[in-house]
């Protein structure tokens, strides 16, 4: 990626951290970046393109933050991983982070790839590994989207829900949850493989 459409990126990134999507415009960027509105035009686009340099800078990150991903360690721990990675990805950046559901990565998403090596690995037959790699990239974008804009029902029944607080489940019954849906998928790829 050339220097100043990184640069670009990330403070626009940045951006969104601070003040939301709907904060994020040309101008606003440009002043963050020191130049106008249409010099940013050659190296982003426009907004809509701007946006989808976001969703590539969110998949760049999930992938230099999740680290390599090398065959020799257990395709679970993989997965177990990822998911990880990309629940941590969307507490970074929760204004910028529903992108990743919202557009289209163009081409191959570094997810979908990640996703597709830890299936292979796992011994999914070749014929499941989109259907699988949609279902479990579907779970993880779908939940950890709705965490971070409250989008999810709660944890409790509504009797329950309704003494608790609105501040939604405490992180450690949160992180418990996430993990034992992590253990989730990883028998539903073991049912797979078992029974192809």
């Amino acid at each position: 990626m050339d220097d100043k459409r990184r640069l670009i990126l990330d403070q626009a990134l940045a951006l969104v951290d601070e003040r939301g999507l709907a904060a994020m415009s040309m101008r606003a960027v440009a002043e963050r970046v020191g130049l106008t509105s249409m010099a940013l035009y050659p190296y982003v686009g426009g907004k809509d393109a701007l946006l989808d340099g976001l969703v590539d800078l969110l998949h760049l990150e999930l992938g230099s933050r999740h680290g390599d991903d090398p065959a020799d360690i257990d395709w679970r721990l993989r997965l177990r991983a990822l998911g990880r990675a990309v629940r941590a990805l969307s507490r970074r950046h929760p204004g910028a982070y529903p992108l990743l559901l919202n557009r289209p990565s163009p081409g191959n998403s570094w997810l979908t790839a990640a996703l597709r090596a830890t299936l292979h690995d796992a011994g999914v037959p070749a014929d499941e590994v989109p259907r699988l790699t949609r279902m479990i990239c579907a779970f993880l974008l779908g939940y950890t989207t709705g965490e971070i804009t409250g989008g999810l029902p709660p944890s409790t029944d509504p009797a329950t829900a309704a003494a608790a607080s609105d501040e939604g489940p405490p992180a450690r019954e949160a992180d418990e949850e996430f993990d034992a849906d992590l253990d989730d998928l990883v028998r539903l790829v073991e049912v797979t493989v078992r029974v192809a």
